[in-house]
């Protein structure tokens, strides 16, 4: 993520620039000059969006004074290479287009190194979450060509559902090396994992544990006190949860499901003092650590469509935004978190000013639905530009045709293996 302050004279510069990029609202050209997303073979999502929080005078219900916050523009992509790889690369394809956007920014010169500008203003997040770590774009590519190339095989070899499943597999597995062999169809080897990054993954496995364990002493005297606090908190911190206006809601809607993939943006300001900023640290350091090391691949919690989620604090601590790449519409987006994770979603959000009230952290707040979609909407960006690779498969697609790839590249199944791995196509 690169976030900037936006020079207030050039901001509808800045908004013609990106609209630009696109063939119509919520449908982006991937080789628009600007940004020529489609170069880039590392590339899953990305998005360019102003963040413009209409919802920051709703601190004065705690007696603040409104900030003035300036508008940043950020750019944020989900990447497989490192980092600061694909900063280079993106420097390098889009020099021009992304001087021309970040010169709408404060702190951009003629003379400013495109690359280190942008290091500069990297933005980490604390909690992140992958679908599938380690599945690349060149893969999830390779395995849908492969998923269709069976499908075609099937439609016109009809005969080959008259014969037994471990057969069809048999079958199936000669005609995609005879594809292979042909150069018709790539299957590639994956680059193995930089031991750096066993190395890296394994200490943060253990630290969270271990720094739990050191400080549990202490954490066990604290609770009760912060329990107490909390209710208190929870009892008297204000809802706001008005009616959204329908112009921004049509405003929003502009930009959502054109795909079977939708994206999502929201921010806002956090509840003042320590509990509700240590509780969020917390519940999200949680969140980051079971989304790297606990829960299954493509799942969090019990929802399969999110390929691509992170949050990021704004403002040293003040605001957080919060950004998701899902499949569906907005609205089964919303059920599927109050239906499946609401629990979750009270822990993180529950912090936000305004937010439904809660029980204990965990309990009411979303349970609310009305509420809860009134809050979120408040909350909702529109999202300027946004890219994805892959545009007509969904997250379980991509997890059907990594089965289907794994089945074939194994020599012999068993009945029950071959009827299941058949049943995929």
């Amino acid at each position: 993520m690169v976030l900037a302050p936006i020079v207030p004279a050039r901001e509808e510069e800045l908004r013609r620039l990106l609209a630009s990029m696109n063939d119509g609202p919520g449908r982006v050209n991937a080789n628009n000059a600007l940004i020529p997303f489609a170069k880039f073979n590392n590339l899953h999502f990305a998005r360019l969006l102003i963040l413009d929080d209409k919802t920051t005078a709703d601190a004065r219900v705690y007696g603040l004074r409104r900030k003035p916050y300036p508008l940043y523009l950020a750019f944020l992509g989900d990447v497989d290479s490192g980092e600061n790889d694909f900063l280079k690369d993106l420097a390098k394809a889009a020099f021009n287009g992304l001087r021309k956007l970040f010169s709408c920014c404060e702190g951009f010169s003629d003379d400013s190194n495109l690359l280190n500008w942008m290091k500069a203003h990297r933005k980490p997040s604390i909690a992140n979450y992958v679908n599938w770590p380690g599945r690349t774009v060149r893969r999830i590519r390779e395995e849908a060509a492969l998923q269709e190339a069976l499908e075609r095989h099937l439609s016109k070899e009809c005969s080959l559902w008259d014969i037994s499943p471990r057969e069809i597999h048999v079958k199936l597995a000669q005609f995609v090396n005879e594809e292979k062999t042909s150069g018709r169809l790539t299957l590639s080897d994956e680059s193995p994992t930089p031991p750096g990054w066993w190395i890296r993954n394994l200490l943060h496995l253990v630290a969270m544990p271990l720094l739990v364990l050191l400080l549990s002493p202490l954490l066990v005297v604290i609770a009760p006190f912060y329990l107490i606090r909390l209710r208190m908190l929870e009892r008297t911190d204000p809802e706001l949860c008005p009616t959204v206006d329908q112009a921004y809601t049509e405003e929003l809607s502009l930009g959502e499901d054109h795909y079977v993939t939708n994206q999502f943006s929201a921010m806002g300001s956090l509840k003042p003092g320590p509990v509700r900023l240590l509780t969020t640290i917390g519940v999200l350091s949680t969140v980051n650590y079971a989304a790297r090391h606990i829960v299954r691949p493509g799942r969090l919690g019990r929802i399969r469509t999110i390929h691509f989620a992170r949050w990021v604090f704004l403002d040293g601590t003040k605001r957080m935004i919060f950004c998701s790449n899902y499949d569906g519409s907005v609205e089964s987006y919303m059920d599927d978190f109050i239906n499946k994770t609401g629990f979750g979603l009270n822990a993180v959000f529950s912090n936000g000013i305004g937010y439904p009230t809660t029980n204990w952290l965990v309990m009411d707040g979303c349970g609310d639905e009305r509420k809860y979609v009134e809050f979120l909407r408040r909350h909702t960006l529109p999202t300027q530009v946004w890219y994805k690779a892959y545009p007509g498969l969904t997250a379980i697609d991509l997890e059907r045709n990594g089965r289907i790839r794994k089945g074939l590249e194994i020599s012999s199944l068993s009945d029950q293996e071959a009827t299941e791995w058949v049943a995929l196509l």
